[in-house]
């Protein structure tokens, strides 16, 4: 069922990334933004309506709501999401094999 899901877009295969411990909306975005070098920058709207997206399929869950700070949600991965995230990452690394495979042929 995960290959059905894939390519991932690469905010989703962040946000997912970014979820494997506990994380709320403000922290996935500085993540992302640190783990690709500030090359990736999710805005709110990208984020939310993602969050919404993957919490539909199930591939991500609220991890706890803190009451005392706005209703701050935690999210975290589901067996789900990490089947589908593992998923996409072999395929990644199988285009990146291919393609050092075929560096050197002209």
């Amino acid at each position: 069922m995960a290959e059905k899901e894939c390519p991932l877009t690469e905010a989703v295969y962040y946000i997912l990334l970014a979820v494997r411990k506990p994380n709320h909306g403000y922290g996935i975005i500085q993540e992302v933004e640190q783990l690709t070098g500030g090359r990736v920058t999710l805005g709110a709207g990208t984020l939310y309506g993602a969050i919404q997206t993957l919490q539909k399929k199930q591939w991500i869950d609220v991890y706890s709501v803190d009451t005392e700070s706005r209703k701050k949600k935690e999210y975290i991965i589901t067996d789900l999401g990490k089947e589908v995230f593992e998923t996409e990452r072999i395929r990644l690394e199988e285009l990146l094999r291919n393609a050092e495979l075929m560096r050197d042929v002209q």
